[in-house]
């Protein structure tokens, strides 16, 4: 085995960005006989990571997480970056492509809280605390006589806000919370049924220099065709719809019996209203599936649907 460094990993700093480039790095690692320091993390700080006083919808959205990480691709100082999938833009830069998607964790949110045991059990008016419109409006859809407030960090900082009192509850990624070991602080897993997830949530995606053909061969040996079937029909899904960090949509494809289906949702920002929409095809029809999808909704939706 060679002692030169095999590719470069790059990833952003917070525990949980960490926690996807070292699965990244084994599982390459796995597949191809290579040590860890032949496949070495470049962390990179980006501009997401530096503003924790304003939703990032003020700021200029999902691409916040991913700019740094693509002009180091580009610049060829990394091989490759580890995203979670649901901060990644819907038009990613000229000469970066999504090389594919890890096997997907679990896609579902959960509620944490030291005052109840569920969301319906809040007491009126209690507070929660999210950086997500999407969460908010889907709270406030099912709790409209909650108070919902913004509340910014990594995992572990919005946990330590939590025991402080700063909030009487909030939502993360039971994803998150598996990869990072601290799934004893979920209160109570949300049913999809009723709390619809974000487009990629519980995906690891992996971006690449487009026409790089040696990393890209290199990844597909760990890349998950079912995740990839799914990714697609709801990147596809959010694209029609202009999805953003300033838009609350939901959307979870998954196989079923063979073929693909995908659930989508629009909300008002207020929890107001909703738009619901179910597609099911052939997997290799996944990107039609979610731009039709998306279609039905925009053409259902009201002007000013998502004014708040």
């Amino acid at each position: 085995m060679a002692d030169s460094i095999a590719l470069v990993i790059g990833t952003r700093g917070s525990p949980l960005a960490l926690a996807q480039a070292h699965e990244t790095q084994r599982r390459l690692g796995a597949a191809h006989g290579f040590a860890p320091e032949q496949l070495p993390l470049q962390l990179i700080k980006t501009t997401g990571d530096t503003i924790q006083d304003r939703a990032l919808s003020e700021a200029g959205g999902k691409g916040l997480f991913t700019k740094e990480l693509d002009i180091a691709l580009l610049e060829g100082s990394i091989d490759l970056a580890v995203h979670s999938a649901k901060d990644l833009p819907t038009v990613l830069p000229e000469g970066i492509v999504i090389a594919g998607y890890l096997p997907r964790e679990d896609v579902r949110d959960v509620f944490i809280s030291r005052r109840a045991k569920s969301l319906r059990d809040l007491p009126e008016g209690a507070v929660v605390g999210t950086a997500s419109l999407r969460r908010q409006a889907e709270v406030r859809r099912l709790r409209p006589d909650l108070k919902v407030v913004l509340l910014r960090g990594n995992v572990e900082t919005r946990l330590a806000k939590l025991d402080r009192g700063e909030v009487d509850a909030t939502l993360l990624a039971m994803a998150g919370l598996r990869r990072l070991g601290l799934t004893d602080h979920v209160t109570a897993i949300l049913d999809t049924d009723d709390f619809l997830p974000a487009v990629g949530q519980g995906a690891i995606a992996i971006a690449a220099r487009a026409g790089d053909e040696r990393v890209l061969q290199m990844l597909r040996l760990i890349l998950d065709a079912q995740t990839g079937y799914a990714l697609a029909a709801e990147r596809a899904f959010l694209t029609v719809l202009d999805g953003s960090c300033r838009t609350p949509i939901a959307g979870h494809a998954r196989l079923v019996g063979g073929e693909l289906e995908i659930r989508g949702l629009v909300l008002r920002p207020d929890g107001s209203d909703a738009l619901e929409v179910i597609r099911r095809g052939a997997p290799a029809d996944a990107a039609a599936l979610g731009h039709e999808a998306g279609l039905d909704l925009r053409s259902r939706m009201p002007a000013g649907f998502l004014d708040t």
